[in-house]
């Protein structure tokens, strides 16, 4: 398979908080979500993140799911699956992942979607959510996939992708 003529990818991550956004065992998260929000917005083969009031360390918490304000996402598109993945496995942001368990509580769901959308498509969360949904009840394809289902398709060749 090849990524489709005209489209770039969409990726979905939502996460719940182990505290409020203002409790001090998530403030080192809080604190640096402009850093590594700033750093894919310049990385290439960046197209477009979901943001919220632009107020300092807020990113996109405003946008919370279920009335959660605990409960947080992040939406952005990329050019390319491999401009996405050198992004989230190998700059400082994987630094942050690898820390996730400090910040956030375990999922017991899959928590993380990509899916294809036509270049200058900006996704509304509800949209992410739903191909979330899709690929909870479906598994992967080419309508709501993962990592595991783009190195299957010979669409992964970025080094550490998926890790």
């Amino acid at each position: 398979m090849t990524q489709p003529a005209g489209h770039h990818i969409a990726e979905l991550n939502i996460a719940r908080l182990l505290a409020d956004q203002d409790d001090p065992r998530v403030a080192e998260f809080m604190d640096n979500i402009d850093r590594i929000n700033g750093l894919g917005k310049r990385m290439p083969g960046f197209a477009w993140i979901m943001e919220g009031s632009g107020a300092p360390n807020a990113g996109n918490t405003e946008s919370c799911i279920d009335g959660d304000p605990r409960f947080i996402s992040n939406l952005t598109v990329w050019q390319t699956p491999n401009a996405l993945a050198h992004f989230v496995w190998n700059t400082l942001h994987k630094q942050f992942l690898d820390k996730r368990a400090d910040w956030f509580e375990g999922m017991a769901e899959q928590h993380f979607v990509m899916w294809w959308v036509p270049a200058g498509h900006q996704p509304t969360l509800t949209e992410a959510l739903a191909r979330l949904d899709r690929l909870r009840q479906d598994g992967a394809s080419d309508q709501a996939f993962d990592w595991a289902w783009l190195r299957a398709q010979g669409l992964l060749t970025e080094q550490g992708a998926g890790a």
